[in-house]
C-alpha cells in the first residue's frame, strides 16, 4: 500500500502496545504490518529461545512490512538481505467489525529462505474471499533457526525457529481479539517447509489447545533432524566458517549473521548430502519442545487431536526428470537416498517405481519419499481417531504440461491465495491460456473457507479413512479442470511404502555414524 490507496486504520491494544493499521477502501481491507511479537534475536539472544517483544509507548504505526529472516537472494552475488530483529507478523482482516475465524499461516520456503510478507502470500485476496482473520508469521531461518548447536553448548535452544513459531501462536491466542479476530477458533496452516511446521507443531504438546483445525499443504514431514544429522551439521558449520574443532557458541554469537547464512549455503550445497535426503536444515527431535519425531506421534497418537486437511501436489518434484543423464545413474541415487534410512526396505520401495530409471519414475520417487509417502502416513494414522481429509491437486496450465513440469510443487498456492499472478512462474504458466483455473480457485477457496469456519471442507469431499470394514477407504479429492474424488490412489506404491522406516536417517550410513561417535546408539538419542 501507498499514502494514496490506504488511509490511517483502527488501533488495536496488544500485550506491548497500542497498533495503528491502514484501510485500503479499494480492496475492502484492514492491514497491521510488520506487529512484533517477539525481542531481538541477535547477539547474545541468538540461538535462544525468544522472548516476547517489549512494550512501547504511546501508538506504533504499522504500516510497513518488517525485515526478512537473514537469508540468501539466490542470485549471482553473495548478497544477504534480512536482520535478526525480524519476530514480528502481518495481519490482514476484511473492513468491517466482524468477529471473524482465524488463520495463522506459516510459509514455505525450504527452512532457509521466505518471509510473511512475499507477494504470494500477503492474503488480501484470501481474506476477503474467505471471511477471516489472516495473521502470517515469520520466523528465524537456516542457520539461525533450523539447526540444533547443543553440540556445541548446551546455552542454546535445538528448535529457535519452532519456538518462535510457537511464541507466534500464543502471541495470537493473546492478542488477536483486538483485531477482530476469535481466539477460539484458529486454524494453523502452512505450504511446504510451512506445512511441515503445522505438523509439528501439533506434535508440541504446549501448542495444544491454542488451535481449532490444521491446514497442511505439502509437507516433507519426513526431512526432521536426528542427533546424527545434527551433529554433522553443527560439525560442518564449525568448519565452514573457519573456526577451530572447539569453538563455543560464544564464539558463533560474534559471527555476523550474514557469514552465518553463507557458511550454510556453502555446506548445503558443497557436503553432497542432498543426494542422501540430508538437507541441512530442519526441526529437531529434542525431547522437550518436541519430545519425538512427528510420524511417531502421530501413529501413538499423541498429536492434537483437531480436524487435518493435508494433500500434496500430483508433480512434486518434476525438475527431478532432468536429473542424470543415464538410467543406471537415476537408478543408483533412486537406491541411495532410499538406503539412507532404511536399507532393509528400500528395493521395496524401488521396484513399485521400475526401478526409477525411467525419468518419470525418478521424479515420481523423489516427491513421493519427500512428500506424498509420509503425507499418506499421516493422513491414515490422524484418520484414527480423528476427522481428516486429504487431497491432491493436478491443475497444470498447458505450457508447464508440455515442459513435463504439470503440478509442481507449490503450484497450488495461486489457486488457494486467489492471486496467480504472484505466481513465480506466472510468465511461463500463462503460455496456452489458464483454462479453468477461475472455476477451479473458487472451488478450492469454497473448501478451504469451509474448512476454517466449520471444521469441514463441505459437500463433495468425503473423509479420509483407512477402516477395512467401510468401503471404499482413503477417499482423495483431486483438483483438476473437472475435480473428482479417488480412492485409495496409487495403492501398489503406497503398499510398498508401508514397512519403510522412514523415521531414522543415518541407519544405512554406519560409516558416517562411527565417524560421529554415535555408532552405538539411535540417531534420535
Amino acid at each position: 500500500m501507498n499514502d494514496s490507496s490506504f488511509s490511517p486504520g483502527p488501533v488495536a491494544a496488544t500485550t506491548s502496545g497500542y497498533v495503528r493499521g491502514a484501510v485500503d477502501p479499494d480492496l475492502g481491507i484492514r492491514t497491521w504490518k510488520g506487529v512484533p511479537f517477539g525481542a531481538d534475536t541477535s547477539g547474545p539472544n541468538r540461538f535462544r529461545a525468544p522472548r516476547p517483544a517489549p512494550g512501547w509507548y504511546g501508538v506504533r504505526d504499522c504500516y510497513e512490512y518488517g525485515p526478512h529472516a537473514p537469508q540468501p537472494v539466490y542470485s549471482w552475488t553473495d548478497r544477504i538481505i534480512g536482520s535478526e530483529d525480524c519476530l514480528h507478523l502481518d495481519i490482514v482482516r476484511p473492513d468491517t467489525d466482524e468477529e471473524l475465524p482465524v488463520v495463522v499461516y506459516y510459509h514455505g520456503g525450504s527452512f532457509i529462505m521466505g518471509a510473511s510478507h512475499e507477494q504470494m502470500l500477503r492474503g488480501h485476496h484470501l481474506a476477503t474471499r474467505m471471511n477471516v482473520v489472516y495473521v502470517s508469521v515469520n520466523f528465524r531461518l537456516g542457520t539461525l533457526g533450523f539447526l540444533d548447536l547443543r553440540s556445541l553448548g548446551e546455552d542454546c535452544v535445538a528448535n529457535p525457529a519452532l519456538e518462535d513459531q510457537l511464541l507466534a501462536l500464543k502471541w495470537v491466542h493473546d492478542n488477536i481479539d483486538s483485531f477482530g479476530g476469535d481466539p477460539d477458533n484458529v486454524t494453523i496452516m502452512g505450504e511446504s517447509a510451512g506445512g511441515a511446521s503445522v505438523l509439528t507443531m501439533m506434535c508440541v504438546p504446549s501448542s495444544h489447545g491454542l488451535y481449532r483445525q490444521a491446514i497442511s499443504q505439502s509437507p516433507p514431514i519426513a526431512m526432521l533432524h536426528s542427533s546424527a544429522q545434527s551433529t554433522l551439521w553443527a560439525r560442518e558449520l564449525v568448519f565452514t566458517m573457519a573456526h577451530p574443532r572447539q569453538t563455543t557458541l560464544d564464539t558463533l554469537r560474534q559471527d555476523s549473521a550474514a557469514d552465518l547464512v553463507r557458511a550454510g549455503q556453502s555446506m548445503m550445497w558443497g557436503a553432497g548430502e542432498l543426494i542422501h535426503l540430508n538437507p541441512c536444515f530442519g526441526p529437531t527431535v529434542d525431547g522437550r519442545t518436541l519430545p519425538e519425531h512427528p510420524l511417531t506421534t502421530f501413529a501413538e497418537g499423541r498429536q492434537a487431536q483437531v480436524p487435518l486437511l493435508i494433500g500434496t501436489n500430483h508433480d512434486e518434484t518434476s525438475f527431478g526428470k532432468f536429473f542424470y543423464l543415464r538410467g543406471s545413474a537415476r537408478g543408483r541415487a533412486a537406491r541411495r537416498l532410499l538406503s539412507a534410512f532404511d536399507p532393509e526396505n528400500a528395493a521395496t520401495v524401488l521396484d513399485s517405481y521400475g526401478g526409477a530409471v525411467a525419468r518419470a519414475d525418478f521424479a515420481e520417487l523423489l516427491a513421493d519419499a519427500i512428500f506424498w509417502a509420509p503425507t499418506v502416513r499421516v493422513a491414515g494414522d490422524h484418520s484414527q481417531a480423528n476427522q481428516t481429509w486429504m487431497y491432491r491437486f493436478d491443475y497444470a496450465p498447458p505450457a508447464l504440461r508440455w515442459l513435463g513440469l504439470g503440478a509442481m510443487h507449490s503450484l497450488e498456492l495461486g489457486a488457494i491465495f486467489g492471486d496467480p499472478d504472484s505466481s513465480r512462474i506466472r510468465g511461463l504458466s500463462r503460455w496456452g491460456g489458464l483454462d479453468g483455473l477461475e472455476e477451479l480457485t473458487e472451488e478450492m477457496q469454497d473448501h478451504w473457507a469451509n474448512f476454517i469456519h466449520h471444521g469441514n471442507p463441505g459437500e463433495g469431499w468425503p473423509g479420509y479413512h483407512t477402516d477395512p470394514e467401510e468401503d471404499p477407504g482413503r477417499a482423495t479429492k483431486v483438483f483438476d479442470m473437472e475435480s473428482q474424488v479417488e480412492y485409495d490412489p496409487k495403492a501398489t506404491q503406497r503398499r510398498a511404502w508401508r514397512d519403510y522406516d522412514m523415521l531414522e536417517w543415518g541407519n544405512g550410513r554406519p560409516e558416517l555414524l562411527e565417524e560421529l561417535g554415535l555408532v552405538d546408539q539411535s540417531p534420535w538419542e
